[in-house]
Formats: structure tokens, sequence, C-alpha cells
């Protein structure tokens, strides 16, 4: 049973605070004691009451972003916990790429990404601690489209890995939760084209079903958590098995 404590005295910064994703994590380590302090580019984004404090940010703009890092070590210091969560896609396949998209999505899920990050995981090895989780992706594992998005992905992946590496003897952990598919208002889009798209999708996940946002954020928790004080560098799919194998070569070739 998790302590409905875990985090009490702790400080939690969330950043794509708003959205589907980030809305569920802030529910599941609010209710946890921690204080959640949330950052996104709108304060309409921003209105849940389990935010202690809120931010607003583009990562798309460094000014922005060094703004909204001195606003939050500012106002509330240098959190116990780092979620990094904001990120975005629309160019789904190669065909759809082109020089604006590749740079918006790189500034957004990678570059933009690590310039908030890196103050402040430098600002925890200072301390002497720290627990960074960011949110990637399947796309970083193996290819399921949105390939500008992969790339950023993966190197967030990489990213974490390095944080894991470099600052691990200043008592700063760095783990990545790639989720697949999650039923949140990001599909809105698909299911508009084709409205069975979800059903769809059940044939290439092992437990039948993509997975919810509560699912992936209790990977989260862990990986934040004290639970796993012995885990940095890790990359752990949140996904009903989608990397694990490809279901259908089982159903429509070897069950043939």
């Amino acid at each position: 049973m998790v302590s409905k404590a875990e985090f009490a005295g702790r400080t939690v910064v969330v950043t794509g605070a708003g959205g589907g994703l980030g809305s569920a994590i802030v529910a599941l380590l609010a209710d946890r004691g921690a204080r959640v302090v949330g950052c996104d580019q709108s304060e309409e984004a921003l209105a849940s009451p389990r935010l202690a404090s809120r931010h607003v940010f583009n990562l798309l703009d460094r000014a922005s972003i060094e703004a909204g890092i001195a606003a939050v070590l500012d106002k509330d210091g240098v959190p116990d916990i780092l979620i990094n969560n904001a990120g975005w896609t629309r160019a789904e396949t190669i065909s759809a790429l082109n020089a604006d998209n590749i740079e918006h999505e790189l500034d957004l899920n990678l570059t933009g990404v690590m310039t908030f990050a890196d103050p402040i995981a430098k600002a925890m090895a200072a301390r002497g601690s720290g627990s960074i989780v960011f949110i990637s992706s399947v796309n970083a594992i193996a290819h399921f489209g949105n390939p500008a998005y992969a790339a950023a992905k993966a190197g967030i992946n990489a990213y974490a890995k390095s944080i894991a590496v470099e600052l691990g003897r200043s008592g700063v952990r760095a783990n990545v939760v790639c989720p697949g598919s999650i039923r949140t208002a990001a599909w809105d889009h698909r299911l508009a084209k084709d409205p069975k798209i979800l059903g769809k999708l059940q044939r290439l996940y092992p437990l039948g079903r993509i997975v919810n946002a509560s699912e992936v954020a209790e990977a989260v928790a862990f990986l934040a958590s004290e639970r796993a004080s012995g885990v940095t560098g890790v990359v752990m799919p949140v996904d009903a098995g989608l990397t694990a194998g490809c279901l259908p070569f089982i159903d429509d070739i070897l069950g043939a």
C-alpha cells in the first residue's frame, strides 16, 4: 500500500500541468501530499485547485523559459522533484515533414525541455538531492510514426541518462517514462478523422487496450519517489506491451 503522505513536504514541479497526462500527474502527486507547482503555456491551463503555485511560459521561447526558471526558483525554491511532461506533435509521417515543423517539434520537445531542465538539475546537484522524471514516448524506442517528435524524444532519453551518470554522485536521479498511446485529448484530431481508430488500436497492444493517464502517472510517481531510490537512468515503457513485440505478426503469420 502506497502511503497517502508519500510526497509530504516535497515540492514537485510539473510542466504541461494542464494537459491530459499532466492533470493526472498533478492529481496523483497532490493526493499523496506533494506541494505541486504547475507550469504551462497559459493561465487557463493551470486552473486546477490542486496546484499550490503556477507559472506560465513557452517552451518555444528561450527568454520565456529563462524567465520561467527564475520565477520558479524565486517563488518556490529548488524543487525536490521535476516532472518534464510538456510536449506536442502533429507531423505524423515523413511525408508530412518540412523544415518548419521539424524545427518546431525539436525545439518544443527537446531543446525547450533541456533548456528548462538543465539549470534545475544543476541546482539540485548543488543542493545534493533531486529526482527528475521525463515523459518521453514509445516513439523514441521503435518507430510508430511522428518522426521529428520521435527524434526529439530519443534525445530526451539520452539526456536523462547523461544526468543520471554525471549528476548521480551529487544525489540527482533521472529516469524516463515512455508511454504508448494514452486516451487523452491529444487523440481528438485522429478520432475526428476516424471514429473507429481506438478499436483498431486494440489489435496492436498485447493487453488489448491502450493505457490510461492514471496508469502512466503511477509509473511517474514511483520513479519520482524514494521507493525508486536505487533507480536512475532507466527508460520505462508504460505501453500495454506495445514495445514488447508485434502481436499482429503472431496473429497473422504464426497463427495463420
